[in-house]
């Protein structure tokens, strides 16, 4: 890595740089002595303060700040669904959410549908037998259990529209389809 150089702008000192000799490629830019925030929200029920740069992604503040690995990185740029989450209970990228966003509201990760896979979807999941690679699962997951809040009768095409921002590169679309008409009756016969 090149060395770093520093200057202050605005009274606020920061650090740049490149970590090779391409000029441009890989730049680190960030502020020293940021000052960070209090941010609360309820996760999963239980009410949660974190102090951190108030436009750190939720979808890092989640894994790294509060161990919550279930939520996975895909893109960064809310294209493919991996890290989808509920934020007052709209499926929601939590890639793209600065956390500043968030104060105050309900969010709902993987982690919180159950403690042990007994939500309708999880366990349609299990029985239609969905992942392979199981990467990108957690997003889809959370993105069924939205359109089955809102729609608990839902056609392939309400579900093709539901799910078209949850990319699967295994390509278990069908099954994913099967489990959450699965879900939906599993839901209905409760």
């Amino acid at each position: 890595m090149r060395k770093l150089k520093s200057s202050a702008i605005g009274g606020t000192k920061r650090i740049f740089g490149d970590f090779h000799t391409a000029a441009g490629c890989c730049r680190i830019i960030g502020e020293l002595g940021e000052k960070t925030m209090g941010t609360t929200f309820t996760l999963n029920g239980k009410s949660t303060t974190v102090d951190v740069d108030p436009q750190m992604p939720l979808l890092w503040v989640l894994r790294d700040t509060l161990n919550m690995t279930g939520t996975k990185f895909g893109c960064g740029m809310a294209l493919c669904g991996a890290c989808t989450v509920h934020i007052n209970g709209e499926a929601s990228r939590s890639c793209i959410t600065p956390i500043s966003s968030v104060a105050g509201k309900k969010i709902t990760t993987i982690e919180g549908l159950s403690a042990d896979a007994s939500h309708p979807v999880q366990k349609a999941w299990i029985e239609e037998d969905v992942p392979q690679c199981g990467y990108c699962q957690s997003g889809q997951i959370m993105s069924a259990v939205a359109l089955l809040a809102k729609n608990p009768k839902p056609s392939d095409a309400d579900i093709d529209d539901a799910m078209s921002g949850n990319i699967c590169r295994c390509g278990t679309y069908q099954r994913i389809r099967k489990a959450i008409h699965h879900a939906a009756s599993l839901q209905a016969a409760k």
